[in-house]
């Protein structure tokens, strides 16, 4: 069961939704799988009707469906939704680069090497065999892509793109792998082209890195 420190009523609904959908990108709760509210009331120490609540919020991110008066269960994982996925990604990705680049300066270049500095040493982990590190680069992977983009100056921009990066994550997870040197190599590459200000070479560097992941997680067979 979560443990939650006293906490006003907000707060401790703000911490079960942050829990509950790290829950469900990260495969802990599984893709269709029903979510019970008394058994859930308890895992995550919260009164069903603020369940309930927390439920309908993440229907809106489409992490959950509700089915009337059946209940909640977790959004299935299908081929459709991936695509779909990696094309907005691809777009919002892409466009935040040209903002970025232009905008960027001597902070967002530190934001960039800071970031890299942290995934490259969790994937050199990841090579060697070390899975326990994969956590780590889950985390890693998103704050260097954030970093690239953090000075689109668009709060709605990165919002957006935070949200659809997350649901493009649960795949991945649910694959189970980590995508290996490919995967390294466009880091590396995606980190040069940054401090170059090379916005085409760094968008051509994303389309492949999302098509390469989308076709990593189909060929895991794990997703229908």
């Amino acid at each position: 069961m979560l443990k939650i420190a006293a906490e006003t009523a907000e707060t401790v609904s703000d911490i079960v939704f942050r829990q509950i959908r790290q829950d469900i990108i990260s495969g802990t709760l599984a893709p269709g799988a029903k979510i019970k509210l008394e058994q859930a009331k308890e895992r995550y120490s919260i009164s069903v009707s603020s369940l309930r609540e927390i439920l309908s919020r993440l229907t809106t991110e489409n992490l959950v469906l509700a089915e009337g008066q059946r209940g909640f269960e977790v959004s299935p994982a299908t081929r459709k939704e991936l695509e779909e996925l990696a094309d907005l990604r691809t777009v919002l990705e892409t466009h935040a680069i040209g903002l970025s680049f232009s905008a960027g300066n001597l902070e967002w270049e530190g934001r960039i090497v800071a970031a890299h500095h942290k995934l490259a040493a969790a994937e050199k982990k990841l090579l060697a065999g070390d899975a326990s590190r994969t956590i780590d680069w889950v985390r890693y992977d998103w704050e260097f892509h954030q970093a690239i983009v953090s000075a689109c100056n668009s709060a709605t921009l990165m919002a957006a793109l935070s949200s659809v990066f997350d649901r493009f994550l649960r795949y991945h997870m649910l694959a189970q792998s980590f995508r290996g040197r490919a995967v390294v190599e466009d880091h590396k590459l995606l980190f040069e082209l940054a401090l170059k200000r090379d916005v085409e070479g760094a968008r051509s560097v994303i389309r492949r890195h999302i098509e390469s992941g989308v076709a990593h997680v189909l060929g895991s067979g794990r997703i229908p």
